[in-house]
């Protein structure tokens, strides 16, 4: 006698490859992760990985820049600032992909901080306290370009993630308003 199929679950099937290429992707990298390591970390076979993604720069986009956008509408815009050095600093949620993202090397990983590096900027842009937008995009590139410094270089600050956190928070804002 034999067995009926098993019913299949296609978003909890996208939703574990997902997961799991959220993890191997902020633990190795894009480079170290293969498409076989994630599916089996899904527990899944790798022809629904390339099924529901197409290819590896696909999933890495989707399961990166999703998490690494939270930050700009988890909340409103006057506490972005926070909620970004939170992620940066303070290991919240989404820290991992966040550095995942600075990490990586290759045309996927261009791609996804080209879309992010876009998303922020406007975002900084916003917050700027000038009308001029010229101004605005200059402030938001200058404080991105910082951030993005500091996360590299976080390590060799010597200073505890709240005394860094407090003192970025008070140069972006002047930064910001002008």
């Amino acid at each position: 006698m034999t067995s009926a199929p098993r019913p299949r679950d296609a978003a909890a099937t996208r939703g574990a490859l997902l997961r799991a290429a959220r993890e191997l992707f902020a633990e190795r990298g894009y480079d170290g992760t293969t498409v076989r390591g994630v599916a089996d970390r899904a527990g899944v076979n790798q022809a629904l990985l390339f099924r529901y993604f197409g290819n590896k720069e696909a999933l890495f986009a989707e399961a990166v820049t999703e998490q690494a956008l939270a930050p700009l509408s988890e909340g409103p815009p006057e506490t972005l600032l926070e909620r970004i050095l939170a992620t940066m600093f303070d290991d919240a949620p989404g820290s991992a992909m966040f550095f995942a993202v600075l990490r990586s090397e290759g045309r996927a990983a261009e791609a996804v901080r080209t879309e992010l590096g876009t998303a922020y900027r406007a975002a900084f842009a916003a917050l700027a306290g000038t009308a001029d937008p010229v101004e605005a995009e200059l402030r938001a590139s200058l404080l991105l370009a910082w951030l993005l410094g500091l996360s590299q270089t976080r390590a060799e600050i010597g200073a505890s993630d709240a005394a860094v956190v407090a003192h970025v928070l008070r140069g972006a804002r002047a930064l910001l308003d002008g």
